[in-house]
């Protein structure tokens, strides 16, 4: 089956159903070392990896490890440019579950990405990114600590689907001529638009089916969080983008009302039912005017419309979600994109679950990231119904490579998400408790301790700081 690496001769496979993973006590792992800095973020992630399943569970537990490659080290093993082997694909295919350090993106050709290509050759449809902050971790923002959220970006759709032709190019040309002189103008509402001739063109697809799924496992997650924290948002910039974002706006409120109807309310609802409770005896009309603005402004058609909304939320849900029940519901919302992201800056509490397409959960979760302290403590994972692979978020800073020096807290986090994935929640709380402990001492690799007041002026080395972890189990 394999060309170039062997299983590990004990341990157990990852199986999954309905989506979720069925794991034995004894799974066999994949990963990928990392180019760069992978060489020195991987083994001390594994060595706190093992400890805190060691700790954690004593010889009821353990995880057998498999070498798999990818990236510069896979070409070393391969032969020139085979950057994704056969064996890697198969082997994560065949296990279900990997976690990996930074790969090189190739230069000049081939693979456009690695980590794209794995999401989308396995439909890892959702990227997860949570983003905390550990007391004592330097950060440019006043209140770091009232972050605490999880980005579900969608993997598959939006620009990461790839489908651009470049300017001047013919494919590219006889676009522009069919959308100038056929669609825009058989869609009125594109009044008189052209696309300037000398344009590059890329194609945005946003599905139901995708936004749904996406919008499915943040609903799920949210489930397992604390009552103050079953919230999510769903970030679009439909305002502009209406038949795209503002469509994956619509859906996701669709999903949510139909799959989980008896454990969510939805902001608008809730405003409509609080009215109700606050006031039993107010008019439709009435309520209708605290929910939507400007509703004294609006034409008699769309005021009816408004009204009847409020009609149907209080016969639809008022037995089961009135009285005050909404309240121990997951709130499902929306906010703007652009909006976003000056809120998780000047009210960060308010927010817990971040649900978006594409693009904008790439700048969102780097957002968020460098609120708490940068990629360096940011983990990742990409999930889909029958694998998820787990990563470092940042790149392989190669100038770092074999020095022993660069923070391993990305692949560390990422092990703990792979962790809680499996059910392991055990040990994933020990790793996290050594983290915020090693950090809060002050005990951090060079790029935490040359941004802590006062510096730290002897900071770990890499291998260093995975034993100050285990040290704080």
């Amino acid at each position: 089956m394999y060309e170039k690496i062997t299983p590990p001769t004990v341990g157990t496979k990852i199986t999954f159903k309905d989506g979720k993973p069925i794991v034995p006590d004894d799974p066999i792992v994949p990963f990928i070392r990392g180019d760069g800095t992978g060489v020195d973020i991987w083994p001390a992630a594994q060595k706190v990896f093992d400890a805190a399943v060691k700790a954690a569970y004593g010889d009821k537990r353990t995880i057998n490890w498999f070498k798999i490659y990818a990236g510069d080290e896979a070409c070393e093993q391969y032969g020139e440019f085979q950057y994704l082997p056969q064996d890697t694909l198969t082997a994560i295919e065949e296990y279900g579950i990997a976690i990996k350090g930074p790969l090189t993106t190739p230069v000049g050709g081939g693979i456009r990405s690695l980590n794209v290509a794995l999401r989308q050759i396995f439909d890892l449809y959702a990227c997860v990114r949570p983003c905390r902050y550990y007391p004592g971790t330097p950060s440019p923002h006043k209140s770091p600590e009232k972050l605490n959220v999880i980005v579900y970006r969608e993997n598959t759709e939006d620009i990461y689907l790839g489908i651009e032709w470049r300017q001047g190019t013919e494919m590219a040309d006889k676009l522009i001529k069919y959308l100038n002189t056929e669609l825009i103008p058989a869609t009125p509402e594109h009044g008189k638009k052209q696309i300037p001739l000398d344009s590059g063109i890329g194609i945005k697809p946003i599905s139901v089916a995708g936004s749904k799924r996406l919008v499915r496992r943040a609903m799920e997650h949210a489930l397992t969080l604390p009552k103050e924290k079953q919230m999510v948002t769903l970030v679009h910039k439909g305002n502009i983008m209406k038949y795209t974002e503002g469509a994956f706006r619509d859906w996701g409120y669709e999903l949510a009302t139909s799959e989980f109807r008896e454990q969510c309310v939805t902001e608008r609802e809730s405003w409509i039912l609080s009215n109700k409770e606050k006031n039993p005896d107010i008019s439709l009309e009435a309520n209708a005017r605290m929910v939507e603005p400007g509703y004294d402004s609006l034409t008699p058609e769309k005021k009816q419309q408004a009204c009847a909304e409020v009609k149907a939320v209080l016969e639809s849900i008022g037995d089961s979600h009135g009285n005050g029940q909404w309240q121990d519901k997951i709130m499902v919302n929306d906010r703007i994109a652009d909006s976003i992201f000056q809120q998780i800056q000047t009210r960060p509490d308010e927010y817990s679950i971040l649900a978006t397409m594409n693009l904008n959960g790439d700048y969102l979760s780097d957002a968020a990231a460098a609120i708490v302290g940068g990629l360096g403590m940011g983990p990742g994972a990409n999930i889909g119904d029958t694998c998820a692979i787990f990563e470092a978020t940042h790149g392989t800073a190669p100038k770092h490579a074999g020095l022993d020096r660069i923070n391993p807290g990305s692949v560390i986090l990422s092990g703990v998400m792979m962790l809680e994935y499996m059910g392991w929640q055990e040990a994933a709380d020990l790793i996290k408790k050594g983290i915020g402990d090693a950090i809060a001492n002050r005990h951090v690799t060079y790029d935490l301790a040359r941004m802590m007041t006062p510096a730290v002026e002897t900071p770990l080395k890499c291998s260093e700081f995975a034993q100050a972890i285990i040290d704080r189990f």
